[in-house]
């Protein structure tokens, strides 16, 4: 029973995603789980919960509208997209969680640890961002290279590499992200 919660989410993040023919995202949310475990081995389950629904809010970009959002100015990474990402990835999760009756507790410990996943804040909050940059050098850097230098360009690439290796505040984590990093920065041709 102690992972309940988790594998009632896992399922609901495969599937989500599964719908939305994203299946690239799967294994980044699973390797995130493995390195929240890895970083913090006495990681409760709010912190692995959020770490395999932290990005659900893209499973659900198809049915909301983006105009309002200007990602132009900084690429991947604008200050109104990232709040946005997070927020309304917090809300989805926590509705989620409210429906399968999950304590209100947990439910705002979920949203807490997922409204800044992207930016850090405390330290379970630096965890799950930490996590979440190990795990996209460690499997989202060839879908970059290949897909996203084209329908943007390398510049912008190479500057969504550095962000997600700089926000990166354990030192461990650092480490175990480096080698992918620098092989990421050599791909893009650096």
């Amino acid at each position: 029973m102690a992972d309940y919660i988790y594998k009632k989410v896992e399922k609901f993040v495969i599937d989500t995603f599964t719908k939305a023919d994203d299946d690239r995202e799967i294994k980044h949310f699973l390797k995130t789980v493995y390195w929240v475990k890895v970083l913090k081995p006495d990681a409760d389950e709010a912190l692995l919960v959020s770490a395999i629904a932290h990005d659900i809010e893209r499973g659900f970009r198809n049915h909301q509208d983006y105009s309002h959002i200007n990602k132009a100015d900084k690429g991947f990474r604008s200050d109104e997209h990232l709040i946005h990402h997070q927020n309304e990835g917090a809300k989805i999760i926590g509705e989620y969680l409210q429906q399968i009756g999950t304590k209100k507790e947990f439910v705002e410990r979920v949203k807490m640890l997922i409204s800044k996943h992207e930016v850090g804040g405390n330290d379970d909050q630096n965890f799950l961002k930490d996590a979440d940059s190990v795990s996209f050098f460690e499997n989202n850097v060839e879908h970059f290279v290949n897909k996203k230098v084209s329908e943007t360009s390398k510049e912008k690439v190479k500057d969504k590499f550095d962000w997600m290796f700089n926000r990166i505040s354990s030192e461990k984590a650092k480490q175990i992200a480096r080698p992918w990093y620098e092989e990421a920065i050599k791909k893009l041709g650096y």
